[in-house]
């Protein structure tokens, strides 16, 4: 045993650590540490970080020193540590936790909801643990974090956990440092956790069941073909039998959902791997903490009903991330039940996912046959993330949410307290202050009372979870967006003098920009390709080149513009924006073109008159409906029920016949499709099928982008590129894009773990908002910079 060192040869440090060390077991193992190098002294959490006062040896100290940083629990995110020396006071009998403090002001980091880790499903699994079949076990490596706090510090007492009293048992284990729930504030056991109840749906004929029985009941239900609501972690989901066409298709009728894919979780890895291909980085994805959903290419001949993923390149996969959908699928001994779920959000289309008990059997009534429910509050709702993997094994994330929420960015430039409230689809807000952002949940459409609700809610817990009260907000351009006029509010509200509203395109191109560590001292080419954002000379802009950096930004090019009728009406009908690309091309409406034969009488009289005088129209340059147009002429989809279902349906077809030949559709001068349009049509013609098609005009589109770069250089100087917007989710669109302008010497920034498309909006309006007053907009008669008017 070390002996103790006397007062006089002993040191004293306090130690500050910044970073995601709470919630994470940092201050066990602080505690562990020290006991093993003989030190005293104590360690707690407060606003500011971990602190911990150490007293022994030097040697020691400095060896607890090395340690803290580079052996820190698997959660944990150690960003700083600041030493000081302070007097010895020989006072400490051990190493002690201390309460936390509540009052300083400050800020730590709290890490994102994580999956179940191994060491508890084996518990959960042995007939012979007290936590056997608990479906909310949990430990300081794994579980709810950010959907259970409700403040910081984290501590039970700031967690929807504070209504569950430990029971003796739990309480040692919260209490004894070399437990691994030691000081994790989720822990709980069957008899002092939440509780599991089964509520039927009336007129089911369903029973009520609580507990395990619920748990088997629920099994039961979905073996049977039936459609169950299913609290998780962050919110409600609907499951089904994916492999049940009935259950399936009853599902999309019930909740509206038109033909867009379903994500499925898997009982495991094995599963994941009969149904669809899984490499190495797809593999480490789908089973890594976040457990997000991953999207793969489905197998050929797969078991899983036809209305899973209609249409789609891509199957959306995901395995089990908490006790209770372990217990779903069943334990060794259980009767067999379904091994491949759908697991959609739960909520009906347009709507925010649903939380609380009471609302679900409201909002979900129609569509659930039972819900399977518990009493632990959430804190804040949370959907599925979903990403895919490129090629070259890099992660693209495309809705950012749990698994990633709330852990902080680093930003390239120090921004002052801000919030950016994103725009109104796929919306995800953020909030910034000094070299850290932080998005929220994603949210979704913008479009009804209950979204704008869960808006600010979202708003008010990542405040209290960072601390970041905004000095200024900043919002889309567009004067429609609801996100807009709620920023309005919320500035009137926090009394602030100025919002700033940021053009929409520009907002992509730096969200890019920051991700990739840019301060913003050179411009970039920013090639930002979307469905639609507000332009400066008031039409539908979305197929753009511009030179921007965080000040500002200059349209040194776009696709040449097509009138859309009818306006959303339009994006709902890629026939009819077809028409009108045929039209803008000089092409006529023959009866044999798919577009022309998808739409009806009335629509092509409707037409013939509005497009010529452009009554109900408004111009745009939308890369985004250009592929709805595309789709419909080559016979994929005339009508959407989703956003981006002709584009997504588009890329599908391409995938088919990516390998059979290298043809790419021409595009005009000044960026022009109507040269592209004539091939089409010609290729039609000839017999050429949608495959066929499909590839050729991606390998189009893709040319000339690396044509508008070249130009761009040459113009400019500039070499850096920038893929973002929406219409880069597509993988053949992206990777086709960048391998070009690699191979032509451009650096090419691509999104990561912030998504391309409107999810991403937010970060890059902070960026911009930080550098107001010059906010920069261009005006369509010159081009040239000028500062902002836009601002409030």
């Amino acid at each position: 045993m070390t002996a103790a060192p006397t007062t006089a040869s002993a040191v004293r440090r306090r130690i500050t650590v910044r970073g995601t060390v709470q919630g994470v077991g940092f201050r066990p193992y602080v505690h562990r540490l020290a006991a093993d190098l003989a030190l005293a002294g104590f360690v707690g959490n407060t606003a500011n970080g971990v602190v911990i006062e150490v007293e022994g040896a030097a040697a020691e100290v400095e060896r607890f020193r090395e340690r803290l940083a580079d052996e820190p629990p698997p959660l944990a995110a150690v960003t700083a540590v600041a030493v000081e020396e302070v007097p010895v006071t020989g006072l400490d009998s051990g190493f002690t936790i201390r309460a936390s403090e509540q009052a300083a002001p400050g800020r730590t980091f709290l890490p994102p909801d994580t999956a179940t880790c191994a060491d508890c499903l084996r518990e959960l699994a042995d007939p012979a643990d007290r936590r056997h079949r608990h479906p909310f076990i949990t430990c300081t490596h794994c579980g709810p974090r950010f959907t259970i706090a409700t403040g910081m510090p984290y501590d039970r007492a700031v967690t929807t956990m504070a209504g569950f009293p430990l029971c003796p048992t739990c309480a040692r284990e919260y209490g004894a440092p070399a437990d691994r729930r030691f000081h994790a504030q989720p822990v709980a056991c069957p008899d002092c956790g939440p509780r599991l109840r089964l509520v039927p749906a009336a007129g089911s004929g369903v029973r009520a069941a609580r507990d395990g029985d619920a748990l088997s009941r629920a099994r039961e239900l979905l073996a049977a073909g039936r459609i169950v609501a299913v609290k998780g972690v962050g919110g409600y989901h609907l499951a089904c039998d994916a492999a049940n066409a009935r259950a399936v298709d009853t599902l999309r009728t019930r909740k509206a959902r038109g033909d867009k894919p379903l994500a499925v979780m898997c009982a495991d890895l094995d599963e994941a791997e009969r149904i669809a291909v899984v490499g190495t980085a797809e593999r480490a994805a789908l089973s890594s903490p976040r457990r997000p959903i991953v999207l793969l290419r489905p197998r050929h001949g797969v078991r899983l009903a036809p209305g899973v993923c209609p249409g789609s390149p891509h199957l959306g996969v995901m395995l089990p991330y908490t006790p209770v959908h372990a217990l779903l699928f069943g334990l060794p001994g259980d009767p067999p039940g379904p091994r491949v779920l759908v697991m959609t959000s739960g909520n009906r289309s347009g709507e925010p996912i649903v939380t609380d008990d009471d609302e679900a059997l409201t909002r979900l009534f129609g569509l659930a046959d039972a819900w399977l429910a518990h009493d632990r509050p959430i804190a804040s709702p949370c959907d599925d993330s979903l990403l895919r993997v490129r090629a070259d094994g890099t992660e693209q994330v495309l809705r950012r949410s749990r698994g990633y929420v709330p852990r902080p960015l680093r930003l390239p430039v120090p921004v002052r307290p801000s919030l950016a409230v994103g725009g109104d689809l796929k919306n995800a807000l953020c909030v910034g202050e000094g070299d850290l952002a932080w998005f929220g949940p994603h949210i979704g459409d913008m479009g009804d009372l209950a979204t704008l609700e869960a808006a600010t809610r979202a708003e008010h817990h990542l405040h209290r979870l960072t601390g970041v009260r905004p000095e200024l907000i900043a919002a889309d351009r567009h004067p429609g967006y609801h996100s807009a006029a709620r920023a309005r509010r919320r500035a009137a509200q926090l009394r602030l003098q100025r919002t700033v509203f940021v053009q929409h395109h520009h907002a992509h191109i730096a969200s890019a920009m920051a991700e990739a560590g840019l301060d913003g001292t050179t411009p970039v080419i920013g090639v930002a390709f979307d469905g639609t954002g507000y332009g400066d000379d008031g039409t539908v802009w979305g197929g753009e080149v511009l030179v921007a950096d965080y000040t500002g930004y200059r349209r040194l090019a776009h696709l040449a513009p097509a009138p859309l009728p009818g306006a959303d009406a339009g994006v709902a009908n890629p026939c009819r924006t077809a028409l009108a690309r045929l039209w803008a091309a000089g092409l006529p409406w023959d009866a044999d073109l798919p577009s022309v034969a998808a739409s009806t009488r009335e629509e092509l009289r409707l037409l013939a008159r509005q497009l010529p005088s452009q009554v109900g129209c408004v111009a745009t340059s939308s890369m985004g409906r250009l592929f709805d147009a595309v789709s419909s002429l080559a016979g994929v989809c005339h009508r959407a029920g989703y956003e981006a279902q002709a584009a997504l349906e588009l890329e599908a077809q391409a995938c088919l016949a990516w390998d059979q030949d290298t043809a790419a559709y021409p595009f005009g001068d000044r960026f022009d499709p109507a040269p592209a349009l004539h091939a089409i049509v010609t290729d039609l013609r000839r017999g050429t099928p949608a495959p066929l098609i499909a590839a050729r005009f991606h390998r189009g589109v893709a040319q000339a982008v690396r044509h508008l770069c070249r130009e761009a250089r040459r113009a400019t100087g500039l070499t850096t590129v920038a893929l973002t917007g929406g219409v880069f989710a597509n993988a053949l669109l992206e990777s086709t894009s960048a391998d070009l302008l690699h191979g032509d010497g451009f650096r090419v920034l691509t999104h990561g773990e912030v998504p391309p498309n409107d999810g991403g909006l937010a970060l890059g309006q902070l960026m911009v908002a930080a550098h107001e007053p010059a906010v920069a907009r261009t005006r369509p008669d010159d081009g040239r910079k000028t500062v902002s008017d836009e601002t409030e």
